[in-house]
């Protein structure tokens, strides 16, 4: 796996503006409302709802905004119906790209993602079409300033990690996407704090973009759908290393 491209990705996620940051926590308030809803608003008992506060509080989402959305979608009951769709495409030159979204009208999101792909020279595909590029991991990024590689590696695989590596500035903790909570806990238990831990889609292979119009469709393909209120996450194999 190419650890220090995803890690770019997840660079230029964090470097949104304040408006970018709202539709992030925005976005990150209607997935924890879904799994309210689904399982309950006790994250002892509900480890997807567990993961998604780690997610917030990861995300820099405060404290109380995180308990607001929790007491009131444990408490709603205005018929908002939610579905969790995949898509599937092809950017600019090939680029694999997978979209997890959340939508109450798929028509709509449907029509949106269609556009977004055709746009920037890319196509939207049918289920299948890329996952077979994809791996689901659960990953945790660790800030690595001021630790021991060899003691967070020691740590990590005695916490049940299946794969440990150091790139740039993290560690990058690799699990199965069953195990990602209980590896989070136990490495939170010894005082680790987390830049990210989510399940993720990995590409096996990345692919670089050389011409310049297509990195900037690419770019430009991403922005869009980031952009979108029904889109939770975007991955790709785009090899983003410079």
């Amino acid at each position: 796996m190419s650890g220090h491209s995803k890690w770019n990705n997840i660079k230029r996620k964090k470097e949104k503006t304040d408006a970018q940051k709202a539709k992030i926590f925005t976005k990150i308030g209607r997935e924890m409302a879904i799994i309210v809803r689904d399982g309950g608003p006790d994250p002892a008992n509900n480890s997807r709802l567990k993961d998604c506060i780690a997610k917030a509080k990861a995300n820099n989402v405060p404290n109380e905004n995180i308990e607001r959305i929790i007491k009131k979608a444990a408490g709603e009951t205005d018929g908002s119906t939610y579905e969790e769709l995949i898509y599937e495409g092809y950017g600019p030159d090939g680029i694999a790209v997978v979209v997890e979204a959340l939508t109450d009208n798929r028509n709509r999101t449907a029509g949106d993602m269609r556009h977004y792909f055709d746009k920037n020279g890319g196509n939207l595909g049918q289920n299948g079409s890329v996952m077979f590029m994809f791996n689901r991991l659960g990953i945790l990024r660790i800030n690595a300033e001021g630790l021991d590689e060899d003691t967070v590696m020691e740590d990590a695989l005695e916490a049940g990690a299946d794969d440990f590596s150091a790139e740039e500035e993290i560690f990058e903790i690799i699990t199965p996407p069953n195990d990602l909570g209980l590896v989070r806990d136990a490495l939170d238990a010894k005082g680790y704090s987390f830049i990210s831990a989510e399940v993720e889609y990995v590409a096996s292979t990345e692919t670089k973009l050389t011409n310049e119009d297509s990195i900037k469709k690419m770019e430009r393909l991403i922005d869009m759908l980031e952009e979108n209120d029904d889109v939770q996450a975007v991955w790709h194999n785009w090899d983003m290393d410079e």
